[in-house]
């Protein structure tokens, strides 16, 4: 079987690839981890901060299945299976059992806040190497400031 080739060859692949690759890792977590807190969520701010998650979820599992298709178009293969999200993850991990609502906010708060910056740089190192990888990268970063500001909002 022949591999799928690409636009892409050389450092400029491997640096996209490298690229797509860690916003893969960051939105396959941060779906994980929103659907966590999600499920054990409790307080006063329930229903409008679950719901919010639900948006985030929905978000991050949207954008990670582009960002993995972009990177089988370049010709690189995508890493989504649980033990490389687990050893890559940049992400804090919850408690485990019920989350007070306004942990959960800072929570979300601080992911997404490190999350953007990733993103941003994602963005910087992709700019020469495929400009088509970069806009969707910037795509992601606009939905994760968005999100970021909301959940900052409620904080």
């Amino acid at each position: 079987m022949a591999a799928i080739t690409g636009p892409l060859s050389g450092e400029a692949k491997n640096t996209v690839a490298e690229a797509l690759q860690g916003a893969l890792v960051d939105l396959i977590d941060l779906s994980l981890v929103a659907k966590q807190a999600h499920w054990n969520l409790i307080g006063p701010h329930f229903r409008s901060i679950h719901l919010q998650l639900d948006e985030l979820t929905d978000l991050a599992r949207t954008h990670m299945d582009t960002i993995a298709e972009r990177a089988v178009a370049i010709g690189a293969n995508p890493d989504g299976r649980s033990a490389t999200v687990a050893r890559a993850t940049k992400l804090q991990q919850p408690e485990s059992g019920w989350l007070e609502d306004g942990k959960v906010v800072a929570t979300i708060t601080d992911l997404l806040d490190g999350v953007s910056k990733r993103m941003h740089e994602r963005v910087r190192t992709t700019e020469e190497a495929d400009p088509v990888s970069q806009d969707l990268i910037i795509s992601v970063a606009q939905d994760v400031d968005k999100q970021h500001w909301m959940f900052q909002a409620m904080g």
